[in-house]
Formats: C-alpha cells, structure tokens, sequence
C-alpha cells in the first residue's frame, strides 16, 4: 500500500507534499522554494508554497504583505483559519498560490504545548487542501523545533539544500538523523527527495572537495543542478519577484529551470519504479 500511495503522489495527481529543510541558516532554502515553485508553476504544474518560517521571507519574496492579511499559517495551525482563508495567489505568476506567514508564527511552539497530536497539525491542515495542487513546498525555518517536524510529518519527501563548505556536512548529519527519527516516529513513508548544492562558487577548490564528499556518500540522490552565487538571485526578494519574473536571462533563472526539470523527471521515474 505505502508503494502504491508514493507512486500516485509521485505522478502529481492528488498533490505531493515537498519539506525544503535544514536547521543551518543561510543555505538557500527560502530561495530554493521560493524559485524552484516558481520554476515549477511556469512548466504548467499547479504548485502551493507554505511558508514555515516565521521571518516570512519567502511570502515578502513571492511578493505577499502579511501585515495586509487577516489571516496568514499561524492561524491555519491554531485552527482559527481554513484553506480559503489563508492561501492567496501569487501576482503575475499563473498556477503559482502561498500560505503566508509573519512573525506570529514563532509562539506556535508556545501555544501548542499541551495539544495532542502537535506534529500532526499542519498535515491536518494541509489534508484537505493537497488534493488541488500537484506539489506543496514548505519552507522550514532553520532549527529542528515543532514547525520543522509539522512540515516532516506532513511531507511525502524532504530536499536538503546545503552550502558547499565544511561545517555544511556536519550539519547536514544531524539532520538526516532528525529525518530518520521523524520516519521512525511519525511518518513511515519519508524519504530524502534530493540534496541540493547551492551557492556553489565555481572559483573555490574547497567547493568542489565538499561536492564531491557529498556525492560519494548520497551518490545518486545528489542533484545534478547546482545553484551558482548570483548576485540577481540576490536582488530578486527586495523587488518581490522569483528569479524568473525579475531576471529570466540569469544563471540562477536557468538553473532552478533545470532544477525544476531535474525533480520532474526524477518524479516520472518513481512512477515507474515504485
């Protein structure tokens, strides 16, 4: 049965639930969602982006004011807020919608202390909503607390997107332990989508050290597409816009465009596989 249930979530029909995660800061992960949903809306596949993080950068980066909203994720997981209320579409961008998010969502942790079943809250949330979009993306915050495991409890799949440098691999441990605990625990079907490499510096020799340290050890679960430094992909959040609308032309548009073909592809072989 669980062979049978990735390989529909797999072909996107009933939507497939993707935690971009990694309790190290300053990795690429809202950029990542942020671009690769983007990447993804743009090839005709109706994508949801939920923002986990409270510092909101990836619904500021999609061009959403949260102060403007009534309702944004922190009420969706005080169960104050439905579906309808929260997510929003994103201007300009066809087949491409957000759950927003502001700083509110930090007393979470607080305010869900003696619920029962608290990991299972977002999953609950996102149960009746799943269903109309072909993938969800959450953004996770970068530590390992409650809204971190919500968003791998309700994950078919987790993308680590890491920096090419040394302290990136001891992180990048603990955090494939917390996954693998997560699936012992409360969600028996998880598994690493993809690692990521971001930031990728093609003058640095130590770049390509860790890359390859990490491809041995991951081997064919390491995507081929990397992220270079661009200072465009930079820019991009201050203007509101994915890579793609502000500067299409850029090596960071082309490279989460073939991110986005790279994941598509590798979704089509699960299909076929599994």
């Amino acid at each position: 049965m669980a062979a049978m249930k990735k390989e529909v979530k797999g072909a996107g029909s009933v939507g497939k639930v993707v935690a971009m995660a990694n309790q190290k800061g300053g990795v690429g992960k809202t950029t990542s969602v942020v671009n690769l949903a983007a990447a993804l809306a743009k090839m005709g596949k109706r994508v949801l982006v939920v923002d986990s993080d409270p510092q909101g950068n990836a619904s500021s980066g999609l061009g959403v004011n949260c102060r403007a909203r009534e309702h944004h994720l922190y009420h969706a997981f005080l169960g104050v807020a439905e579906g309808g209320q929260v997510i929003c579409p994103v201007e300009g961008l066809d087949n491409l919608f957000v759950v927003p998010t502001n700083i509110d969502l930090i007393g979470v942790e607080v305010e869900l202390m003696n619920t029962a079943r608290r990991e299972r809250v977002l999953a609950n949330f996102l149960g009746s909503i799943v269903k109309d979009y072909d993938f969800v993306l959450i953004d996770c915050p970068p530590s390992l607390g409650l809204l971190t495991l919500n968003a791998l409890t309700a994950a078919d799949s987790v993308i680590i997107p890491m920096q090419c440098e040394y302290f990136a691999l001891e992180g990048l441990s603990q955090l494939v332990r917390t996954i693998r605990l997560v699936k012992n625990s409360y969600n028996q079907d998880l598994y690493v989508e993809g690692l990521l490499l971001t930031m990728f510096d093609r003058r640095n020799r130590l770049t390509y050290q860790v890359a390859k340290e990490v491809k041995n050890h991951f081997q064919d679960r390491v995507y081929d597409t990397v992220i270079p430094r661009n200072v465009r992909l930079s820019e991009a959040p201050s203007h509101g816009k994915p890579i793609s609308a502000y500067d299409p032309a850029s090596s960071g548009a082309v490279s989460y465009g073939n991110l986005a073909k790279e994941f598509l592809k590798k979704q089509t072989k699960k299909k076929v596989t599994e």
